[in-house]
């Protein structure tokens, strides 16, 4: 008897403003980094199969050069690739797409103003083929006190008020950020660096997300501390044996645990492998148990 294939929907759904997405999604930076654009196209369209109906990504995300700082050959944009492959798209997808941060080769890493926020906007829409942004989120540089984001943050509201976004998001942020914007504009969701062993400082946020009813969305959530260099395979003794113990493999048992932290949690792991993504999504499958979980903590 063939075994039956494990989708997204095993992650369970959340409501991202007016649309239901899988908890279980699709990050898409790490598809630029091969320079078969055929091969990218396969993993999207895969993804969609095995159900996922959430994929991250952004305009700068592109290879050579952008985030990843890797490749060759000639530009290829994550947006690009998702247009080629999903468009026209399927009704229920929700594409979450991210503003803020400039790779500019001649200006270097910095935050974009107002009015650049509005082009990038217009360059994410043009990329993805689309007349409206399902989510955008605005990313910023996270600096030690209270460093506003509320000029920006307004600057995409009116984008959203003329009908170009359907709804915002915050990245890179803390609570404070989430209190200073909570009379401009909803915010449905907020996308941080945060894994088992990573940035759990963000414990606190994730908990006040859940209560506002805000999908909290970790980057990194498998490459933890390799964050752009991607996952590796230094797992700590813990999460080998919950692995060992749940017939799956240590990168599972981090994507199952980041799950594990609240239902308005989703995970959007990347990959550019079928095979790594096939192993991704049933990951949404695994059910840890109390004694796992203390044992990861």
């Amino acid at each position: 008897m063939p075994v039956e294939e494990i989708t997204a929907s095993a992650a369970g759904t959340w409501t991202l403003g007016d649309r239901t997405v899988h908890r279980m999604g699709f990050g898409s930076m790490r598809l630029t980094v091969d320079p078969d654009r055929a091969r990218a196209v396969r993993v999207l369209r895969r993804a969609v199969e095995l159900g996922v109906n959430h994929i991250d990504t952004a305009a700068f995300y592109v290879s050579p050069g952008g985030p990843l700082g890797v490749g060759t050959g000639s530009p290829r944009y994550a947006t690009d690739l998702i247009r080629e492959a999903l468009a026209p798209y399927p009704d229920d997808l929700v594409v979450t797409t991210k503003v803020g941060p400039s790779f500019d080769e001649a200006t270097g890493h910095r935050e974009l103003g107002p009015a650049e926020l509005r082009r990038e906007v217009e360059e994410n829409l043009r990329r993805l083929g689309r007349d409206h942004l399902d989510v955008v989120n605005l990313r910023i540089v996270r600096r030690p006190g209270r460093d506003s984001v509320a000029e920006r943050f307004a600057a995409l509201a009116e984008l959203r008020d003329a009908g170009l976004i359907r709804h915002l998001g915050l990245s890179n942020v803390r609570v404070d950020h989430l209190d200073e914007v909570r009379d401009i504009a909803p915010v449905v969701c907020v996308q941080n660096a945060y894994a088992l062993d990573v940035n759990r400082w963000a414990d606190e946020l994730l908990r006040v997300c859940g209560e506002r009813g805000i999908a909290f969305v970790p980057f990194f959530a498998i490459a933890g501390a390799g964050r752009e260099s991607g996952a590796g395979d230094d797992h700590d003794e813990a999460v080998r044996a919950v692995a060992r113990a749940h017939g799956a493999t240590p990168h599972q048992i981090r994507l199952a645990w980041t799950l594990h932290q609240g239902p308005h949690v989703l995970a959007i792991p990347g990959t550019g492998d079928p095979a790594h993504l096939a192993q991704n999504v049933a990951a949404g499958a695994i059910r840890l148990t109390p004694e796992d979980l203390a044992r990861l903590r």
